[in-house]
């Protein structure tokens, strides 16, 4: 028997709603982007360059076609970086937060909409969650913004206003995961420099670990045995994700005289954890990474379709779903009729949802990947890192997304909006139906494997 929740109705179910705030964001900051005033000769650019690039930022992914220093205007790097702050906090968590400031009360619909965007558990909470976001991102992206323009001041000799924008613009791209710099080799240049490197790195972790998360490390850092599954997975899969990306990159990129090979090393130390968190949504770089071996290029592979945590500004399937995926296998391998974790037993709802959001992360890769073989003349690896940084809304790249054409910048930028809605908020979205069974059918066992 099927039941339209009361939600659901056409244009009304949250998800729609969700898809359709980031389709305006992106419409807006395309007509934006259009006009002569964004660039930097006073030239339109062309409409899928300007659909692309709103997409990207507002994506949160770092993805271009031109160079951001060079082709676009101070009034055009603007927008850039609002489109990114809206796509970073969510169009939901803006929305919400305006209406409880004007109006201090929620309709049912919208507070569901904005629980979905920002996976919040209790949603008669949700106005008070929500400005701490909002007040906690602006916090830490100040921060960031005042270390880097200190350092761009002092040690670059930047002028005092220079400095300051180019700390305020880094600084939202970071926290916010966007990867958009606005210099031509990304920060290759400051590969040797800790001040930027680290911070900009600590700004990704954190935008990148996911709110509910950062919260509760906030109120118990100093008592981890209070922390919920979630931080828990979360933290403890981040840092060995993290560490053992540095060691591989190590490894893979020791000798390579066009990436580490120079570096002394403490800055090849510095540089394989930069390179480590990047992969986790970041998206800027102090490698060349169209230099990198092809096993660099295979790692960062899988470290960006794993990406950061649930709820902040990563992107990819997130380490939970990963972390969800392993225990499963291990009860499974222990003969185990239930998944536990720790002193908790997870759910058979949020098991399907962890295979759901994988096998369609895979299906989307590989239909993506294949569609680009038969459009573009590159190979395979090449190929395969573009998409999975454009699904992923990561925004590194071998240096082929400008030369992909006409059909390849459209296929990026649908990637781009899917893997920040999310495969499966977009297939519930498109459904926009919910089946509610009323019995159930007889069990029967079959083979598998």
């Amino acid at each position: 028997m099927t039941r339209r929740p009361a939600l659901a109705g056409r244009g009304g179910h949250p998800t729609v709603v969700i898809a359709a705030g980031f389709g305006a964001a992106v419409l807006v900051g395309t007509l934006l982007l259009a006009t002569p005033q964004a660039t930097a000769d006073g030239d339109s650019s062309h409409w899928l360059t300007a659909l692309f690039t709103a997409t990207s930022a507002v994506c949160v992914t770092g993805l271009v076609v031109v160079d951001t220093a060079t082709h676009w205007s101070v009034f055009g790097e603007v927008v850039i970086a609002l489109l990114i702050q809206v796509g970073g906090l969510g169009i939901m968590t803006l929305a919400t937060v305006i209406t409880v400031i004007v109006s201090g009360r929620l309709g049912l619909r919208a507070r569901l909409s904005a629980q979905l965007e920002t996976k919040s558990v209790v949603a008669s909470d949700l106005g008070h969650v929500l400005r701490k976001v909002v007040v906690f991102s602006l916090i830490c992206e100040a921060v960031v913004a005042v270390v880097l323009a200190g350092r761009f001041a002092i040690g670059y000799g930047e002028p005092l206003g220079r400095a300051a924008y180019l700390g305020a613009f880094h600084a939202v791209s970071a926290f916010n995961n966007a990867g958009f710099a606005l210099w031509p080799d990304n920060l290759v240049r400051y590969v040797t420099d800790p001040w930027i490197c680290v911070t900009i790195a600590l700004a990704v972790i954190v935008g990148g670990l996911g709110f509910p998360v950062v919260f509760e490390l906030l109120r118990t850092w100093r008592r981890p045995r209070r922390w919920s599954l979630l931080t828990r997975i979360t933290v403890g899969l981040s840092t060995v994700l993290i560490a053992g990306g540095t060691l591989a990159f190590l490894m893979t990129e020791w000798r390579n005289p066009a990436t580490m090979g120079p570096l002394n090393d403490g800055d090849k130390l510095l540089a394989a954890f930069f390179t480590a968190v990047m992969p986790r949504s970041g998206g800027f770089n102090t490698l060349d990474i169209a230099a990198m071996n092809p096993s660099s290029w295979l790692l960062t592979d899988v470290l960006m379709f794993i990406g950061g945590g649930s709820a902040g500004t990563a992107g990819g399937i997130k380490v939970t779903t990963l972390g969800f995926l392993l225990f499963m296998v291990w009860s499974e391998l222990r003969g185990e009729s239930h998944v536990n974790i720790g002193h908790r037993r997870l759910p058979a709802a949020t098991q399907r949802q962890a295979l759901s959001i994988s096998m369609l992360g895979i299906v989307v890769v590989t239909f993506a990947t294949w569609l680009m073989l038969i459009m573009t003349p590159y190979g395979f690896d090449r190929v395969l890192f573009e998409i999975i940084s454009a699904f992923a809304t990561n925004g590194l790249s071998t240096g082929i997304t400008a030369d992909t054409g006409l059909a390849g910048h459209v296929l990026l930028s649908v990637l781009m909006f899917i893997g920040r809605i999310g495969p499966l908020t977009l297939g519930s979205a498109l459904a926009l139906k919910q089946r509610i069974r009323r019995y159930e059918l007889p069990e029967e066992r079959v083979i598998v494997g």
